[in-house]
């Protein structure tokens, strides 16, 4: 059992977190919080990259960004379900690292396993905070769960103003050679929607929600219940 941290991310595979919050990871960060991200799968069904490749650049992108830990739960990419046993293993990751905020993606996405994501998790914080549900361990009742975007979005609940971190926000993505690089002379690469200018969406995505908001960048989370606004920066 750790100490705890502040924030833990969920993800359905690398990366997702930073194509999400990236930069809200990076502000967090660097204003002394202890940051974690977490991914379900090993992505070992990815179009592009191999299941060891893929773990290297997790690993850069996590000292980028400065993330006190990330975990893999090893279950199966494009076989997550909202089933106990995939529930069970997410309530124990917040049981093993007791956040107090957590985070997932939104429930809406192209991807059907970022959805399964959220929904899993969703229902592991809850599960993770019931006394007699594996009482062996310690429950943990989490502060607050947010959802970030992947692909699709919505009219944001919360905006995050990433001005300053978005610069590591993008070397964190650029880690990530084997999703978003070029396939043109790569023996072993397809083209995917990742590869074909998918970054500067992502940019062009979190500049219009800052212009919105009358900033540079911003990222944008939606909530189920009302926020608490000193949990976040």
């Amino acid at each position: 059992m750790t100490d705890g941290i502040d924030i833990l991310i969920f993800g359905a595979h690398a990366d997702d977190a930073e194509i999400g919050m990236g930069g809200t990871i990076a502000k967090h960060v660097q204003a002394g919080f202890r940051v974690a991200v977490c991914e379900l799968t090993c992505s070992e069904l990815s179009s592009n990259g191999t299941v060891e490749r893929r773990k290297q650049e997790a690993a850069e992108a996590a000292r980028i960004l400065g993330l006190a830990e990330r975990s893999n739960l090893g279950l199966p990419d494009r076989g997550i379900s909202v089933c106990q046993e995939h529930i069970e293993a997410v309530a124990m990751e917040i049981r093993r690292l007791r956040p107090r905020i957590v985070f997932a993606p939104y429930h809406r996405d192209r991807h059907p396993d970022h959805v399964l994501c959220g929904q899993i998790v969703t229902e592991a914080v809850f599960n993770a905070k019931l006394r007699r549900y594996r009482p062996e361990v310690e429950p943990v009742t989490v502060e607050a769960l947010y959802y970030y975007f992947i692909n699709d979005t919505a009219v944001p609940d919360l905006v995050v103003d990433i001005s300053e971190s978005y610069e590591v926000k993008q070397q964190s993505l650029s880690a990530y050679e084997s999703q978003f690089e070029s396939p043109v002379g790569r023996e072993d690469a397809v083209w995917t929607p990742l590869n074909q200018g998918y970054l500067s969406r992502v940019e062009a995505r979190d500049r219009a929600l800052g212009t919105q908001h009358q900033v540079a960048y911003a990222e944008g989370f939606a909530v189920k219940v009302p926020y608490m606004t000193e949990l976040m920066l």
